[in-house]
């Protein structure tokens, strides 16, 4: 019998994430000083939404430490636990970390799905980890009405080295390292069953690379392109920078079939709750609903924005001093 897993679940990938404005009101005022001493100094936390937390603990060396897992975005449980274990590293990489260590993290309807499928899904994330040179090793697993798959990555940076979301200056270029689609072509996937090869090996394909170049380039302020879509964690960054965001849409790369797929109306909810969060942000008055949509689109494991330039990644905007909106889209 073959299993299509995403229909074993309400949502897919990072669309399936807690709206960002829901996410914020939540986790406000959580932050609180360690009682006793600590085992470091806390470089990055909660405050701007950043993708992983750093910790200095010692001259030249900051721990970098995160998770991510969600439900099934793909069909294939080997291409899911690929795409799960890329995603969860990304956020390492786009704090300019390595990772190190990981750990699984897997939620299985044991008397639904067989556990056939779940190996499948851990030698995917097995192989990833593998290709990226970090270690992979445990975790926990609970029994789950919903497949959920993902990693809790450790990963060292040089702490004078990180690339942070507040870090953003003025006169500085935005290039964007995977073009967009993700969401709406995910969405398309679960509705009808076609693969979409180049979409899947987007997000599988590590953010090693870009990292990389990042650094050797200087840049200093950069995050990853995930569930909040590309307006939804540029306006963080320009809001945590001080910053307003200039978008050329026109200028924004996209996947093979994404736009046909939006036109068929394969659009997520989390998608559309993104643009409703970023709206009164965002000056959206040169584009379509249409075009907004996709620069909305919720993605999983996507590319990185970076406050810089990097070979081989387009330039799609530029930071300016700060307006009364934190993006314009021209």
């Amino acid at each position: 019998m073959g299993y299509r897993l995403t229909q074993y679940a309400h949502g897919g990938g990072c669309a399936c994430k807690i709206p960002p404005g829901e996410l914020e009101d939540v986790v406000s005022g959580l932050s609180r000083p360690v009682q006793g001493t600590a085992a470091g100094e806390l470089l990055v936390g909660l405050e701007h939404g950043d993708d992983a937390a750093a910790v200095r603990i010692a001259d030249g060396i900051a721990v970098i430490a995160t998770t991510d897992f969600f439900t099934p975005v793909v069909d294939d449980p080997y291409d899911w636990g690929r795409i799960a274990a890329a995603n969860a590293l990304s956020d390492v990489y786009a704090m300019g970390g390595r990772p190190v260590v990981a750990v699984n993290l897997l939620g299985w309807p044991r008397d639904v799905l067989p556990f056939e499928l779940a190996g499948e899904v851990l030698r995917g994330g097995s192989d990833v980890c593998a290709e990226a040179g970090c270690h992979l090793a445990g975790g926990h697993s609970v029994d789950d009405p919903e497949p959920k798959y993902g990693l809790a990555v450790t990963g060292t940076a040089d702490p004078e080295r990180l690339l942070r979301n507040d870090a953003g200056r003025p006169g500085v270029p935005l290039s964007l390292t995977k073009p967009l689609g993700i969401g709406v072509l995910n969405t398309r996937h679960k509705a009808t069953g076609e693969r979409h090869e180049q979409a899947i090996e987007t997000m599988a394909s590590l953010n090693a690379a870009a990292a990389t170049a990042a650094l050797a380039a200087g840049v200093r302020c950069a995050t990853d392109i995930t569930g909040f879509g590309l307006l939804g964690h540029l306006h963080k960054l320009a809001r945590a920078s001080g910053v307003t965001a200039v978008l050329n849409s026109a200028a924004v790369p996209y996947l093979d079939g994404a736009r046909e797929a939006l036109r068929e109306g394969h659009v997520s909810g989390g998608t559309r709750r993104n643009l409703d969060w970023v709206r009164p942000h965002v000056d959206l008055t040169a584009i379509s609903e249409e075009e907004a949509l996709l620069l909305a689109d919720a993605q999983t494991s996507g590319g990185l924005l970076v406050a810089g330039e990097i070979p081989g990644a387009p330039v799609i905007g530029e930071l300016i001093p700060q307006t009364p909106h934190t993006i314009q889209v021209h």
